[in-house]
């Protein structure tokens, strides 16, 4: 017997890196299952033995899209009449409940610490991100108490939802191995830095360009899409946007091909509440790819890479000091191709997909034989 398995999502493109390439292309590789991903205004197909579902919605507004695409979302998946339903957007809590009380199995994705995430927001006028806060972390847990799994994002976001349902645990966004099978030669590499990911003020795009603007000889690689869209018309006008090779927003292979020819990985994010505990795939990534990595001095992060000997960390707001740093590993290469060797073990050992995939996949056998 097969069983149908929906993930839902009104917030990602449905070639997402976690939703499409690692947990729907993981499952689909199990004979029992058959993988359904509903998106907004998707390229329907039948991608990777994935069958992607459209849910049109010409919202752009953000509010019109939380109250609208997620209900065209919703009502698509009932469509599919799926055995489990796996949804992955704060905004989808309510027809996750809905779909409860219909007798599925539902699981909860949990990418963020939401709560945390709105005290951040700055479109969120300032005065009333605590009310918001407060309210929406008491509605989440109230629906997140009511469904069959939370799977999160980090171990420290595992925590928080184990106290409102015994049936959590935390599947890593690490990378997967078969991405990145052969490196390049060091010395073929260029002296470049790189930035992989999405590009915002406070991951650290104008403390990288100003890095930059202390050596004109160096280069930043940078892939990613700029939010809000006006932050690329500010940066631009730094002196260092000169030093930039900017590729956009790229697919998978081009990611890697980014990754392989720089020789340092920058993940230099400002020291907000969500991000100190967070695991941020583009670090394990620039592991993965054989390069050191200059990262924000958090004490998780800290811990990762002093670990395994794989770059260094830095106050992120200090020009001079990252820029030492960053001259540091291109003055001594064989120290840094020593640490892009560490780190790529790492992931090789702990830090990959396909332990997290194992994991995922229980979840899934185990809800099926226990609920049904």
């Amino acid at each position: 017997m097969r069983y149908k398995v929906c993930h839902l999502t009104s917030a990602h493109p449905e070639t997402d890196i976690r939703i499409f390439h690692k947990e729907c292309k993981s499952l689909s590789n199990d004979p029992l299952f058959d993988v359904y991903l509903v998106s907004v205004n998707a390229q329907e197909s039948n991608n990777g033995n994935v069958t992607i579902v459209s849910a049109e919605s010409k919202s752009k507004n953000r509010l019109f899209r939380i109250f609208n695409s997620s209900r065209k979302v919703f009502l698509k998946a009932l469509e599919i009449d799926a055995d489990i339903y796996h949804f992955h957007d704060p905004e989808l809590l309510p027809y996750g409940l809905k779909l409860k009380r219909k007798g599925k199995i539902v699981i909860y994705d949990a990418h963020e610490d939401v709560p945390l995430q709105i005290l951040g927001k700055p479109w969120i006028p300032f005065p009333l991100r605590k009310a918001i806060s407060y309210f929406f972390e008491k509605y989440e847990n109230y629906v997140s108490s009511r469904l069959s799994f939370i799977i999160t994002s980090t171990p420290t976001i595992e925590k928080r939802y184990l106290k409102i349902n015994k049936n959590s645990l935390a599947i890593c966004n690490y990378p997967i191995l078969l991405e990145n099978g052969e490196l390049p030669l060091w010395n073929r590499r260029e002296n470049a830095l790189c930035y992989v990911g999405g590009i915002t003020e406070m991951r650290g795009i104008k403390e990288i360009l100003k890095v930059l603007e202390g050596d004109p000889t160096l280069t930043l690689n940078l892939a990613g899409e700029f939010s809000p869209s006006s932050l690329k018309e500010e940066v631009i006008k730094m002196k260092g946007w000169q030093q930039v090779n900017y590729f956009g927003v790229v697919d998978r292979s081009k990611v890697i091909q980014i990754l392989n020819k720089s020789k340092i990985g920058m993940v230099t994010l400002h020291p907000k509440q969500n991000y100190l505990d967070s695991l941020p795939i583009k670090m394990f990534e620039y592991m993965y790819a054989g390069i050191p990595v200059v990262a924000s001095n958090f004490p998780l992060w800290k811990q990762i890479i002093s670990e395994n000997k794989s770059g260094f960390c830095v106050d992120p707001f200090d020009i001079k000091s990252t820029l030492t740093v960053v001259h540091k590993l291109l003055k001594d290469q064989d120290e840094s191709e020593m640490m892009g060797r560490n780190g790529r073990e790492a992931v090789i050992n702990e830090y990959n997909w396909e332990s997290e995939a194992f994991k995922l996949n229980r979840i899934y056998k185990d809800l099926l034989f226990n609920e049904k």
